[in-house]
């Protein structure tokens, strides 16, 4: 192995991680994909490669494209799978917090409505400037396909933006929300989520230390139902000026939720236990008591 392309290669890791967590929406899964990357890379020749970080963010891009096109076709798997691998560890909390916070919770779930070619034209050009001529390169199109694929891309992010002044619309499908998990009622969570809702909880809110990221209403629904219990001492509240669900044990905060919405329901879900998180969110409880 070249010590070389290793070293420079460690250099150029967080990028290359950046790049794959705003392609996949999941740490375990970019670091998946950078770790792919590497195996392939360790064995190429990059003697004329001129610019190698350019080169370097094209492979983790192919890797990363083919792993969305494998889980489009694929079910999501059960929460109970995802809860019994965490014994093997999981990316740092820290990290996985840093990673989500620089992206927001709103502009992953739109990211997670776009097509496979539409999502890395956009995040490659638009996020790391990348041609299009390279951008093409990858989806097997013209610079001027994948171009369009990224004004595409783009319309959809700056249209799915919710309207300003409408807390109304958030405040009753929080209470729905909660209503629905404090009873188990499956089919009306089903009824307030959206088909492609994103849930995402980070390395403190479950048991065993690693994040958990759950796609679709069954999947976010099941969890929810089993979250019965826990609903039971959760409080709509204000969070960063909107509506979201609060935990409060012994007078602290122990777990919020927020809220991203599409149209009449909630696409996106963003569980936050990390005290350093929390510590960073203006929460207001129902009593205009700042916690």
């Amino acid at each position: 192995m070249d010590e070389t392309l290793s070293v420079r290669f460690e250099e150029h890791r967080p990028h290359l991680r950046a790049v794959a967590y705003r392609m996949l929406g999941s740490a375990t899964e970019a670091d998946d994909a950078v770790q792919d990357a590497w195996l392939r890379i360790a064995q190429a020749d990059t003697e004329d490669v001129e610019n190698l970080r350019a080169w370097l963010t094209t492979v983790v891009a192919r890797v990363s494209l083919n792993m969305l096109r494998s889980r489009r076709r694929r079910r999501e798997e059960p929460l109970d799978a995802r809860l019994a691998d965490q014994a093997a560890g999981g990316p740092e909390p820290e990290r996985e917090a840093v990673l989500a916070d620089s992206v927001g919770l709103a502009l992953l779930v739109v990211l997670d409505s776009l097509t496979p070619a539409e999502r890395l034209a956009f995040v490659l050009h638009d996020m790391f400037d990348l041609p299009f001529e390279e951008i093409g390169t990858i989806v097997e199109r013209s610079p001027a396909a994948a171009r369009q694929l990224a004004s595409r891309a783009r319309r959809r992010v700056r249209g799915s933006e919710p309207p300003p002044g409408d807390p109304d619309r958030q405040r009753r499908l929080v209470d729905a929300y909660l209503a629905a998990t404090r009873t188990g009622d499956f089919e009306a969570l089903i009824r307030v989520l959206d088909p492609a809702v994103v849930l995402r909880a980070d390395s403190h809110a479950v048991p065993g230390g690693r994040p958990v990221v759950l796609r679709g209403a069954e999947a976010v629904a099941r969890s929810a139902v089993a979250s019965a219990a826990r609903a039971r001492a959760t409080e709509v509240a204000t969070v960063d000026g909107a509506a979201a669900l609060v935990m409060v044990l012994a007078g602290n905060v122990s777990v919020v939720l927020t809220f991203a919405v599409r149209g009449e329901r909630i696409a996106g879900i963003d569980v936050v236990a990390d005290p350093d998180r929390l510590a960073r969110l203006q929460i207001e409880a129902p009593d205009g008591r700042r916690r």
